[in-house]
């Protein structure tokens, strides 16, 4: 993937000194408008993953469906993300931001129509596709359009900036999807998204920049399928340990095939001449272990939105509408330390900060199994801002660290593999979550979801280790001060 100077200005200028003198950044107005077109993909996104994750139980009790064997239409949408990110790159080379970036937003309305009429749990999950088809390509078009178009010592500021109207999703979506539930029905949780979507794509056609690259050539559909062929089987074989319920010689052909065929991507790629993710990426450190501390860390952020509504309304005595004003501390939590970890990464650097941040973030993870019904609402709301707080960091952290030591050629194709990495993060932990439930349950012979806290409690133990253990990857990193420029990348998604 290459990218190319904006028209607009170069992308890449050199960046300037951090000072604590500094005059703030400002955006023209051009900027600006397109910073808030980007934050209202990302509102989309985040505004439907909320809105879904507090309503599996009621979708579940309208399907007929256990509410802990819902995580497909969770998985289903992340994967198909996940899937078609490599390919977002080239499509905005290719066809232009401009035309992307409308498309993939009237992509996303026609999908959340189609959820909103599903009859059964199949169909969901076929709509909760096509609506990824769309939502892949929001957010990653949306910040290669940044990343070229403004200066590079603009991007952790635009970035932060994009984020803060952008988490509105976050805190809008669990409290205005449980009000939804109980006062219409979830049909409309996916009907609130027709509005935005079209709006979105209005708004694409008037202030999104028609940048592309007339040199990015055919599109590697070798290295695609490959590519492909591996999340999807090595997401499948996680998912299959939980609610879709296959035979552990299932789970092992499906995982040896996953990792065939990502091996197979790799020595692809080591030879194609213009693949999807050229080799030479990875000879940039801080991309290196940004990617893989990217995976492994949102296994645990990825699974705790899925998983505090389930808890909520299934073993704490939660109804939809008061499981999502439970998650509102955590969305304003969100909000409120963005500022917070731009001056804590000038001044300490991203090594110091991402392992201090990951190790205190599993804490938090395990610390949720020590919930009981009868806990203080008090402690329940700190408890829920403090996860809040340090998630978000994470997630500022991580992105940032990823992509802020990409050259101009390598903007394109290292901004659609974080974004890859992202979606599929959050996909694996829903998959692991529900694989631990289901675990849990028959271990301690607990099937009634109703009864399952002790299974919640394991999965929590169990999530919390690993995201500390991935506090090892960011080791890794050299041990510097960040200057006021690099690259950034968004602070949400879902995630």
């Amino acid at each position: 993937m290459r990218a190319h100077p904006s028209p607009i200005r170069s992308g890449f200028s050199a960046p300037k000194p951090c000072s604590s003198a500094m005059s703030p950044i400002r955006f023209t107005t051009e900027e600006r408008l397109l910073l808030w077109l980007v934050a209202l993909g990302f509102f989309m996104q985040s505004l439907d993953a909320t809105i879904v994750n507090t309503a599996l139980p009621s979708i579940a009790a309208s399907l007929a469906e256990s509410p802990l064997r819902m995580q497909s239409a969770v998985v289903a949408y992340a994967l198909t993300m996940a899937a078609l990110i490599p390919a977002s790159g080239w499509l905005a080379d290719r066809f232009g931001t401009r035309r992307i970036f409308t498309l993939a937003a009237l992509l996303f309305a026609l999908g959340s129509l189609a959820c909103a009429l599903a009859p059964s749990l199949g169909w969901l999950v076929a709509a909760r596709v096509l609506q990824g088809l769309g939502g892949a390509l929001l957010l990653p078009v949306g910040r290669l359009a940044v990343l070229r178009s403004l200066p590079r010592e603009k991007f952790l500021e635009a970035m932060s900036f994009v984020a803060i109207p952008g988490l509105m999703g976050q805190l809008l979506g669990p409290a205005l999807g449980g009000w939804l539930v109980e006062a219409l029905s979830w049909h409309w949780i996916f009907l609130i998204n027709l509005p935005v979507g079209l709006l979105g794509a209005w708004a694409a056609t008037r202030w999104m920049p028609d940048l592309r690259d007339g040199t990015s050539g055919a599109l590697d559909l070798a290295g695609f399928a490959m590519l492909t062929m591996a999340m999807v089987c090595i997401s499948l074989s996680v998912d299959g340990l939980g609610g879709l319920g296959f035979r552990h010689v299932t789970v092992l052909v499906l995982l040896l095939a996953g990792l065939l065929a990502l091996a197979a991507y790799w020595l692809h790629a080591a030879r194609a001449p213009r693949p999807l993710f050229a080799p030479s990426l990875f000879a940039v450190q801080s991309l290196r272990v940004g990617m893989l501390g990217n995976l492994f860390a949102r296994i645990g952020s990825g699974a705790m939105p899925y998983m505090i509504p389930l808890l909520m309304q299934l073993n704490m005595g939660y109804s939809p509408a008061q499981a999502g004003m439970l998650m509102l501390p955590m969305a304003l939590a969100s909000m409120a330390s963005k500022p917070l970890v731009t001056r804590l990464i000038h001044r300490h650097g991203y090594r110091r900060v991402l392992i201090a941040n990951t190790l205190l973030l599993g804490l938090l993870i395990i610390g949720f199994a020590l919930m009981t019904p009868g806990q203080p609402l008090w402690l329940r709301v700190a408890q829920m801002m403090v996860f809040g707080a340090v998630n978000s960091m994470q997630f500022t952290s991580m992105n940032t660290v990823t992509l802020k030591d990409l050259g101009p050629h390598q903007a394109s194709g290292g901004n659609s593999m974080l974004s890859m990495v992202q979606m599929l993060g959050m996909g694996f932990g829903v998959a692991v979550a529900a694989a631990l439930i289901a675990a849990f349950q028959q271990w301690l012979g607990t099937p009634d979801p109703h009864q399952s806290l002790q299974a919640f409690r394991g999965a929590f133990v169990c999530i919390g280790v690993v995201t500390m253990l991935s506090a090892g990857i960011f080791w890794q990193l050299d041990a510097d001060v960040p200057q006021a420029g690099g690259a950034s990348a968004s602070a949400g998604t879902n995630r």
